[in-house]
């Protein structure tokens, strides 16, 4: 069965994405080993992503560079899921499937398409609405050394919840970027 994976590049001070969803500031990411994003890409069968990233996506195209103005960079293909409440304005948009559901049924159905595959999360927002129901079976970190000082927090919730990883993987291959797997601690995979 697939695993759905959270995946992301952080800044130092917990930010993945600057104001408006800018990335602008993964210039400053170390670069990563030769190969590697294209394995990473490999794995994935379907990425769910949220409305808002979609759409700063789509207008911030011009200024993206070749990793960031497409999933891994343009190495991935596959489904990818939008979710959002107003399906109807991406029906213009052949390459992605707008889903208006919650979390539990997104995964569901990513799951059944990726097969064997990863089913990969890119947006902080679902993945927090993932781990409320303990959806997340592993997540992949890397670091930037940038402090960004605003944007989209990794884990934003007000008054806190607390969720505690184990390290499972280093990328020994690329050791600049803190390259580091975690899954749920407790879980047996």
């Amino acid at each position: 069965m697939a695993k759905v994976v959270w995946g992301f590049t952080s800044s130092i001070d917990g930010f993945i994405a600057g104001p408006g969803h800018a990335m602008s500031w993964m210039e400053a990411a170390e670069p990563l080993a030769d190969g590697i994003v294209e394995r990473m890409a490999a794995d994935v069968g379907v990425i769910i992503a949220g409305r808002d990233g979609y759409d700063a996506a789509k207008a911030q195209r011009d200024e993206r560079d070749e990793l960031t103005a497409e999933a891994y960079g343009g190495a991935w293909s596959g489904t990818e899921f939008i979710l959002t409440h107003r399906p109807e304005y991406l029906a213009d948009d052949p390459s992605v499937t707008a889903l208006d559901c919650g979390i539990v049924e997104a995964v569901r159905r990513a799951r059944e398409i990726a097969g064997e595959q990863n089913v990969q999360i890119i947006s902080a927002d679902i993945a927090r609405q993932a781990l409320e129901h303990d959806l997340i079976d592993e997540l992949q970190v890397f670091v930037a050394p940038v402090f960004l000082g605003d944007g989209i927090r990794i884990f934003d919730v007000p008054g806190g919840t607390r969720v505690d990883w184990e390290l499972v993987e280093i990328y020994s291959d690329s050791p600049r970027s803190f390259g580091r797997v975690y899954r749920p601690k407790g879980r047996v995979q």
